[in-house]
């Protein structure tokens, strides 16, 4: 499968009785076609959360697998039957979302709820771009563009037109993020790490209310969509709906912002690049902001901006130091979540420099 970039030999943690999982698939997928024999298997390693597959079968066809992974995990977390829900009722209205194949939960088949969906072609960004994929600043600049029309579009969907009114709490949205991504860092909290009560405490002070209620993804990012093959300014995928709910759209942007590291932020922020902001033509983090304001008419002042960037950065490191909590304690041999402990010190440093300026 070296035609799939990303997708490696499944790691011996993460494997599962394949030809279960494929007879599975052929009594249960609404289109069976295609789903003959037995797939060949490869895992995206690049992601930390959920557990994701490529199942390539005989006939061509091409099927996504997502799973959980094993060990303890954060309350709510990690829920493949919402995941699999909130795609099966964005599909109608946003034209973005994969098809969905089944859902799973029976858990004698690969020992945890899971579920399948087709795979959208095309190039996903990943650390760096693929170097055999060219890309002008000026294409780098419309694809940012198109990235915002289609975080607009979403947050734009009518949550009843796409049976969605129960997956959210109602407005007190920000406060309830303030108040449990608090207590999430303080349960995941390790002897290594800063306390990183001063920000929470900012954070606290300093919350605005809800601009809005909104269908929202909370992980939207350059390696969470899918460009065109033939036209990599076009976005045709969003992918990683797991945190997806109807929350503020700032406080989307603002998770989607934590993520942006451009090109001229400092050494030690620069080792925190997940995704290729950097490149020449890339909008600046202002400028991604400004373009979704204009974009949806919402208005943004740098000193509202300020409150949404902190929260943004202290929930990515909430997110690596659940990630790192489960390294430190075994619940996982994955080498790579050894890092996150150094993220979780970085962010850090650079939240308490926002929050003193």
């Amino acid at each position: 499968m070296s035609d799939v970039p990303g997708a490696r030999e499944v790691r011996a943690e993460d494997a599962f009785d394949v030809p279960r999982v494929a007879a599975w698939l052929r009594d249960h997928a609404e289109h069976a076609d295609g789903l003959d024999g037995e797939p060949e298997v490869r895992q995206f390693t690049g992601g930390a959360s959920n557990l994701t597959y490529l199942l390539r079968y005989p006939s061509g066809r091409d099927l996504i697998v997502r799973r959980a992974p094993a060990g303890t995990k954060a309350r709510g977390a990690h829920d493949m039957h919402r995941e699999h829900a909130i795609q099966s009722a964005l599909a109608p209205v946003f034209g973005y979302v994969a098809p969905m194949v089944a859902f799973c939960d029976d858990a004698d088949v690969i020992g945890a709820d899971f579920y399948a969906m087709e795979r959208i072609p095309g190039v996903i960004p990943r650390s760096e771009w693929p170097g055999d994929v060219p890309l002008s600043a000026e294409q780098a600049r419309e694809l940012c563009l198109h990235a915002v029309d289609v975080l607009a579009e979403l947050h734009g969907i009518d949550p009843g037109a796409a049976g969605l009114t129960g997956l959210g709490k109602g407005r007190g949205y920000v406060r309830r993020q303030v108040e449990g991504w608090s207590t999430r860092y303080r349960n995941a909290r390790t002897d290594d790490v800063p306390d990183l009560e001063s920000v929470m405490a900012w954070l606290d002070a300093h919350q605005p209310d809800d601009v809005a209620t909104c269908v929202i993804h909370n992980d939207y990012k350059l390696d969470n969509l899918v460009l065109a093959e033939d036209d990599v300014t076009r976005v045709v995928g969003v992918l990683d709906w797991e945190m997806a709910t109807l929350g503020d759209p700032l406080m989307d942007l603002a998770g989607s912002m934590a993520y942006w590291v451009q090109a001229d932020d400092d050494e030690e922020f620069q080792l925190m690049r997940r995704v290729p902001t950097h490149l020449p033509g890339m909008l600046t983090r202002g400028e991604f902001v400004a373009a979704y304001a204009e974009r949806t008419g919402r208005s943004v002042t740098p000193e509202q901006w300020r409150f949404y960037e902190v929260f943004g950065l202290f929930r990515m490191a909430v997110i690596a130091q659940q990630i790192y909590y489960r390294y430190v304690h075994r619940q996982t041999t994955n080498e790579m979540y050894a890092l996150f402990g150094a993220a979780v010190q970085v962010i850090g440093r650079r939240v308490d420099g926002l929050i003193v300026r």
